[in-house]
């Protein structure tokens, strides 16, 4: 799929970029180009440790801010596909500095849609997250945004042969600033912080989310917004299973915290597709066509009124599940 083309991927050093690399280089060992664009250089110096251009001919670490459309543009030149996962996303970093999160999450994503229309991209793809179903919070906001600025492109691409597309997906297990190391780190003081027992989450591995991006990349039609099924999880489930002897102390929930995530609202569920492994929510302009997006990939419309959300998924991970997760997925890889 990826053989003999030229990626680039934003954010390119953070948990996923790190993962999608590795998978990308070991799936594809004839991929012609692999861009890392991110701000951070010294970053960019620690990835080039494990994948370094004498190794992996293909890699190209590219300095630049998704906020720089110039330097966008010059990015760009000669990419085939695309990965969009530079974001601002730290909720209490959003709350207090808003306007650097809407430069970044927000403008940040025109300014690549439009660097896109202007090169020969065909195909991109776009991260978002759970917080972006009903925000409340600003950076679910900003995501929102995003999420509908990548979708509506498809709208003003006229005949270019280019798709956007998007996936949306739960908390990544391990992934920086997380509750998982979060919780580790506190374990060693014999106090888990919790704040609201009831709290629930879904639940992705780093490598699912990976091959998630990778199955969009392939089956994509444009202007939808891909959903995973994945299993939930309960916060005091998770303490439990870091360690049970831990004092599990109820700190309340913090601004801009929900009980429960969602990733398809009610209100969705009129332009949602069940696609067997995923959803796929459509344009609000393409309710007309949704037969036709059924008859094209084997979907099925999901019922009216239809949500989804952490709190009423009927998959969730037992106590034990957790802690060998945990041990795969996040111990393993420290």
């Amino acid at each position: 799929m990826l053989n003999h083309q030229s990626i680039l991927i934003t954010g390119g050093t953070g948990s996923f970029g790190k993962a999608f690399v590795g998978t990308v280089l070991a799936r594809f060992p004839d991929i012609k180009r692999l861009v890392i664009y991110s701000r951070d250089e010294l970053k960019q110096f620690e990835m080039s440790q494990t994948f370094s251009d004498a190794d992996y001919p293909a890699i190209r670490y590219f300095i630049g801010d998704v906020r720089d459309a110039a330097r966008l543009h010059r990015a760009m030149e000669g990419i085939d596909t695309v990965i969009h996962a530079a974001a601002l996303k730290q909720v209490p970093a959003a709350e207090y500095n808003p306007f650097e999160c809407i430069k970044t999450n927000v403008l940040g994503a025109q300014n690549l849609i439009e660097a896109c229309l202007d090169s020969k991209v065909k195909n991109v793809v776009a991260l978002s997250t759970d917080k972006a179903a009903a925000p409340i919070n600003l950076y679910g906001a900003t995501k929102l945004c995003s999420d509908k600025l990548f979708t509506a492109a498809n709208n003003i691409k006229g005949h270019r042969d280019l798709r956007f597309s998007v996936v949306r997906y739960g908390n990544v297990m391990g992934s920086r600033g997380s509750v998982i190391p979060f919780f580790l780190e506190k374990k060693k003081t014999g106090v888990l912080p919790i704040t609201d027992p009831n709290m629930t989450r879904f639940n992705i591995s780093l490598q699912e989310g990976v091959d998630m991006v990778l199955w969009a990349l392939e089956n994509a039609h444009g202007g939808e917004i891909f959903v995973p099924k994945i299993p939930s999880y309960r916060i005091t489930d998770v303490a439990r299973a870091i360690d049970p002897e831990c004092e599990q102390r109820i700190m309340g929930i913090r601004p801009g915290e929900k009980i429960h995530e969602e990733m398809i609202t009610a209100s969705d569920s009129f332009n949602t597709v069940d696609l067997g492994r995923y959803f796929a929510i459509l344009p609000s302009s393409a309710t007309a066509s949704i037969n036709a997006y059924c008859a094209a990939t084997g979907g099925k419309p999901v019922q009216p009124g239809y949500a989804y959300d952490s709190g009423s998924n009927p998959d969730f991970l037992s106590v034990e599940q957790l802690r060998a997760l945990i041990s795969q997925h996040v111990l393993q890889a420290s």
